[in-house]
Formats: C-alpha cells, structure tokens, sequence
C-alpha cells in the first residue's frame, strides 16, 4: 500500500503545477507570503487547471484561499540556511523523470542558495549507483585505481554546489585570492575573471573556508553519484565517444597544440560547459575538485554511505580532472589523491551541505 501511494504522489507531483509540493507555494519560492495571495487573488474564478485552483475544482475561490492561508510561511523541507529559487525541479534541467520523481519524493526544494554566501546549491536525492569504471572511453581503459565496480547506496538527499567555488566567493569570505588564474586573457575578460574556479587551494586551507560558512566537501560517493546523474559511461551525456567531452568540459585537447600556446592551458568562468543531468557544471575538467575522504583502494562489497578508509592514509582524493588533462584522465570515474597540504593551480572544489 505505502508503495502505491508514493508511485501515486510522484505521478500527481510531476504532471501537477509547482505549487503541488508545497499547498499554497505559488511562485515556487518556498514561502507561502502576500505574493502567493496576490496569485491567487489575480486568479480568483473560474481558472480550469490553473496553479492558484489548490484544490482542483475549477474555480478559484473561498476554499482555495483557505487552504493558502492555512499553509502560510515556510514550506516545510527548506533548510534554515537556505533561500530557495525553485523549489520543484525543472524539466528542461533534469530532464529524465525518474531523477525529477526522486528529488520530488525528498519534499525537499530542488534548487536554494546558501543565504550567507549566495553559492547556488541543487538537491542530490538518495539513490543507489554502480561506483568505479563500470566500462572506458572509445580510446582509453579503465584504470587499476577505478575499480572494481562496486554498489554505493546513499541514504541521504544531500545539496552540492552547482558550479565550482569561484575566486569573488573565496575572497568575499576569506579575504584574500590565492589563485594562480586571476589575470584577463583573451579567452576570459577581466569582468569574468572572478567567475574563474578559485585554484592553488589545499585540502586543508578549505577546511577554514568550510568552518567559516557552515558548508563541507561531498564525500568521494557522494561525489560520483552526483556526477554521474544515473550515467554508467565514463562521461555523463551518457557517452563513451572521447570527441562529445568538448561539450561537458575544459580540457586539454591532444593534437592541438601544446599547453605552452596558453589558449587551452587556463580555467575558464564556472558553467560555461553543458550541465550534467541533476544541472551541476564542470564536474568533468575546469579544475579537479577536493572531496572529503582519504585515499584508499576501492573493495568489491556493496557499501552503504562510504566516507573512505581511516587508518593508514596519506592522501586526501581529488576527482574530476582539469584544464591539464586529457580524455584518459576528465571523466566521471577517475581518482587521484595529494597530501591534504598540496596545492596546484588546476586544483579547487565545489561545497555540499546537508539539509
């Protein structure tokens, strides 16, 4: 019965106007305030199908305004910390229904921003993956490190950053830009420099970053999951072609020229590559990102919320590849790790938070 009923809601939820996940929400906000009522009030009368008919009768009316005035304030699920932009998802960003139906039955809002720091944030809903290189590219193998593939049950919705911390978003919170990319080129003007990722960031200095807004790294699970986006193919349009990467993401080209012409050899402004199917940008090159776990060799057990090994660890993972690497080394699977002090100028991170 209980699983009818959710099959039931998450069919209603996907074909039924936003304001179906919060009764009242008419503007997908996460408040029920004065600019819902000023929704309904437009649409007071007959009004077949229309958002402000709450209770599908019609016409909109006494009742519906009841049921508005009833739900005023904040729509449950929204975190305390958190501004919300949309709060169902968006068809035209994550487009497959099953992902849409997932976050859906978290209650949860789809799309926030942290309202300390403005870092848009999307929900990660729970979900179980096949983790590792589960197959390689048309021209490169899967690596020792990358396997064996093995299942990943997350049990928890999580946000993660959509795009990559930017150089303005470190320095507004810690005051300073240690990135080696912070001049314009020819590629990126000066007003879109502070939209580069922020670079030359150890694992450790982010931890300050991290304690100064409440947020954390993903961990490498949570990670991939979200990367992947219910992909299995080392790229996630779902690709195993190394020539669809230019469309995901920054990365050095082969055949090309060298990183010495300068035109590939740089970050670029966050998201200006496709979004993956939960909406994130450059999880694939740009610069790899920290995540929280020690380096470790993956088992073949199924796992449940993994956060790496503990004991006899020198390495902090970092994932994703960068501007310097090629099709070998940018996609979803691949790993590396650096001592937590290391920096590099194609090294940065994106932040998660839990709800």
């Amino acid at each position: 019965m209980r699983t009818t009923i959710l099959a039931a809601f998450v069919a209603v939820a996907l074909a039924a106007p936003a304001s179906a996940q919060c009764v009242g929400d008419l503007n997908d906000d996460g408040v029920i305030d004065g600019a819902d009522l000023g929704v309904q009030l437009s649409a007071w009368g007959s009004c077949t199908g229309c958002a402000a008919d709450i209770n599908g009768s019609g016409v909109v009316d006494g009742a519906d305004l009841g049921l508005l005035l009833g739900a005023w304030g904040t729509c449950p699920g929204v975190p305390d910390w958190a501004t919300v932009v949309q709060y169902a998802p968006d068809p035209a960003v994550v487009t497959d229904p099953a992902l849409r139906a997932a976050i859906i039955a978290t209650g949860r809002p789809w799309r926030v921003r942290d309202t300390a720091t403005q870092i848009e944030m999307l929900l990660v809903p729970p979900g179980t993956f096949q983790m590792g290189c589960i197959m390689g590219s048309n021209q490169w193998a899967c690596y020792s490190g990358e396997r064996p593939v093995h299942q990943v049950t997350l049990t928890n919705a999580f946000y993660l950053g959509r795009y990559e911390v930017t150089q303005a978003q470190w320095q507004a919170r810690m005051g300073s830009n240690p990135s080696f990319f912070q001049s314009a080129s020819t590629q990126v003007p000066a007003a879109q420099v502070p939209n580069r990722p922020v670079e030359r960031v150890s694992w450790t200095t982010i931890q300050g970053y991290l304690g100064a807004t409440g947020m954390r790294l993903p961990t490498e699970a949570e990670w991939e999951y979200a990367c992947r986006a219910g992909t299995q193919t080392p790229f996630y349009n779902g690709s195993t072609d190394d020539n669809t990467l230019g469309a995901l993401a920054w990365y050095y080209q082969q055949g090309q020229g060298s990183c010495s012409n300068g035109a590939q050899c740089q970050t670029r402004p966050v998201g200006g590559k496709a979004a993956n199917a939960f909406g994130f940008h450059d999880m694939l090159g740009n610069v790899w990102e920290w995540v929280n776990d020690w380096y470790g060799s993956y088992s073949a057990n199924a796992q449940t919320d993994p956060t790496g090994p503990v004991v006899n660890v020198t390495y902090r993972v970092f994932r994703g590849g960068s501007w310097n690497d090629g099709t070998s080394i940018v996609r979803s699977s691949t790993r590396y790790g650096f001592t937590p002090g290391n920096t590099d100028n194609n090294i940065g991170f994106r932040v998660a938070r839990t709800p």
